[in-house]
């Protein structure tokens, strides 16, 4: 891309897709509508940033790569409105961004962060109407694992219980540039609302599940030692001897929700 002379940084995990075939499927899933607020996380070179600011007409965009932000700019000033915001995406408020309004977040992830990026923006779900992310698909399967199933763990249960995760579709290495050693998928998160979510305390919530899924082998009443007893336990429904994945959200929530002994 023109005005981009910057090779991808490897420490900074960066793989700039320029698969224009992959890039219109990407753009069709976010279907930008008038009035809808949206903000990139890693435009890179601008591969989606200019399309979805062409369908659009503004975009706010977050690039942690300083050398990136002026031929983001340039490349975009003919095209639409781009407010860039030079920074790491874990250092910005997402609901200050909002400024009241629910923002739509797009992103190619980097590989190295992307599970930290996706919890900073589920404590800021109320501020955010859906997400659409390219990332590793072994994370989206991760995400959108079952319970039973060998993937399913901590992150599948906490963007669950607050999310609708929907894997889109499959992105092979070769979108990519340089291309990556996996292949990527793309999902959509939409925010539940508080009364489907259903969760009275979110920092017991999170504790417990951390819990039981540390030492994946455990039993729930070891691995949960500490932190729930087997009385609350069996009281939420659960078979003490269970392992955490063999658990589902509901049953998590469900004992999270009972009074801490």
């Amino acid at each position: 891309m023109s005005g981009f002379t910057e090779p991808p940084k490897k420490a900074l995990g960066q793989h700039f897709l320029h698969e224009r075939g992959v890039i219109d499927k990407i753009v069709l899933a976010v279907d930008p509508r008038p009035g809808d607020a949206i903000v990139e996380i890693g435009p890179g070179q601008g591969a989606l940033t200019l399309p979805l600011l062409a369908k659009h007409g503004a975009l706010t965009a977050i690039e942690f790569d300083r050398d990136l932000l002026a031929p983001l700019a340039a490349a975009a000033r003919d095209v639409g409105e781009l407010t860039l915001i030079s920074g790491d995406v874990l250092d910005v408020d997402l609901t200050a961004l909002a400024a009241g309004r629910r923002i739509r977040l797009v992103g190619n992830l980097p590989y190295n962060v992307s599970s930290p990026i996706l919890f900073h923006a589920l404590a800021h779900a109320a501020a955010i109407r859906d997400m659409h992310f390219m990332l590793q698909k072994e994370v989206v399967d991760r995400m959108a694992a079952a319970p039973g199933s060998k993937v399913y763990g901590r992150l599948s249960v906490m963007l669950q219980a607050y999310c609708r995760v929907t894997p889109l579709f499959k992105v092979p290495p070769g979108a990519f540039r340089p291309p990556p050693k996996v292949d990527s998928a793309v999902v959509r998160l939409v925010p539940r609302a508080d009364a489907e979510i259903g969760i009275a305390d979110r920092a017991r919530f999170a504790a417990i599940v951390r819990a039981a899924f540390g030492q994946r082998r455990k039993t729930l009443r070891n691995a949960l030692h500490g932190v729930a007893d087997t009385d609350a336990i069996t009281a939420a429904g659960l078979e003490p001897g269970l392992r955490a994945e063999q658990v589902d959200v509901a049953g998590f929530v469900r004992l999270a929700n009972l009074p801490a002994a």
